[in-house]
């Protein structure tokens, strides 16, 4: 059962988060998503925390934390728990250099190897999915220009409310400004209600993408297929270098043979025991 509620709207705002539960719940995500809080996040945990105390009508962190530890609490509140935790920062065309290596080299080289089936990419740590939005454009337009030319968007997320919206397709004008203007025109629906200022992705390129919640350290990913492009970009510095490891290693079991993998322009592979070639800054091929 949900506990008590607390008994003023003003008693929400004196809720604290005691280092002891602090150290629960930090303790908690690192050992099952592999997400490490330091101390001096406790302030920022608690910040957005107390969004599901407010939701749930909870008026301490003692009483959410004891909660969160029931059979209930771990059915029901985890994953909202965990959506309001992770951070997500995402962009279209975001470290466009990758884009442009794409485009430019990789693509027409995996195309001749891969004339008789679709290539396969994996977006993972997706967010509200500008980066498998942004690949769906970037491999439609050289579809375009190259017969017989296939392929399809797996994107992944731990937060099911970013997983939500990444469906749903839909943002403000102001995230697309920077698009040029005849991918805009291609691949952007205006909204019925001018004074909303959003835009959504087209049905046909919605249709190129496969979103589902997926928890990286998760010792059976359940999937079968393997990828020729792997984006995983700024998702691996929120792990310690053994989960980054072991992560890596796992998302390279999902990578076919001379595959590529594209990490965040802050992520490196050093000292890590990976199969993996350097190709171009956090870019990388597997041997």
């Amino acid at each position: 059962m949900i506990p008590e509620p607390y008994n003023s709207y003003h008693e929400f705002y004196k809720a604290s988060l005691s280092d002891r539960d602090f150290a629960r719940i930090s303790n908690f995500i690192l050992e099952e998503y592999g997400i490490k809080l330091p101390p001096v996040k406790k302030v920022m945990l608690e910040s957005r925390l107390q969004k599901r105390l407010k939701s749930l009508n909870i008026s301490s962190f003692k009483t959410y934390v004891d909660y969160l530890f029931t059979a209930e609490g771990q059915r029901n509140e985890v994953v909202q728990m965990m959506d309001v935790v992770s951070t997500n920062k995402t962009d279209f065309f975001r470290e466009k250099a990758h884009f442009d290596l794409l485009s430019e080299s990789i693509l027409p080289e995996l195309y001749h190897k891969i004339k008789y089936r679709n290539l396969k990419i994996w977006s993972a740590g997706c967010s509200s999915g500008e980066e498998a939005y942004t690949l769906a454009i970037v491999l439609s337009e050289f579809a375009e220009k190259t017969c017989g030319f296939g392929f399809s968007i797996f994107a992944t997320d731990i937060s099911t409310k970013m997983l939500k919206l990444a469906e749903e397709a839909i943002y403000k004008v102001e995230r697309v400004e920077e698009i040029p203007f005849q991918l805009k025109r291609k691949y952007f629906l205006k909204g019925k209600n001018a004074a909303e200022n959003k835009v959504r992705i087209t049905p046909s390129l919605r249709c190129k993408v496969n979103f589902e919640r997926l928890n990286l350290i998760s010792r059976n990913y359940g999937i079968r297929e393997k990828f020729d492009i792997i984006f995983c970009r700024n998702v691996l510095i929120y792990f310690n270098r053994n989960t980054q490891e072991y992560i890596l290693n796992k998302l390279c079991s999902n990578l076919n043979n001379n595959g590529y993998l594209f990490l965040g322009h802050s992520e490196s592979i050093t000292g890590l025991k990976l199969p993996l070639a350097h190709i171009k800054p956090t870019v990388y091929q597997k041997l």
